[in-house]
């Protein structure tokens, strides 16, 4: 998948748990599991607003687009 979530990277650089995380933004753990793995479809804008309040970091911090290597980039 091209989008990578690294949201497990901000966590750990914050020592925060991931139902804390879940907690302080709004969401069931289940559904920071399915963002952290990478199977979810879409993120709504105020979602990765709250994710990115809580983490104190940029859209940026949190995803990253990797070419895939049928791209040949």
């Amino acid at each position: 998948m091209p989008i990578v979530v690294r949201i497990d990277v901000e966590l750990a650089k914050r020592k925060m748990s991931v139902g804390e995380f879940a907690e302080r933004v709004g969401l069931t753990p289940a559904n920071v599991a399915v963002l952290k793995n990478g199977r979810a479809k879409a993120v709504r804008f105020s979602t990765l607003e709250a994710m990115c309040r809580v983490l104190d970091c940029q859209p940026g911090d949190l995803l990253e687009w990797v070419a895939d290597e049928a791209e040949g980039r």
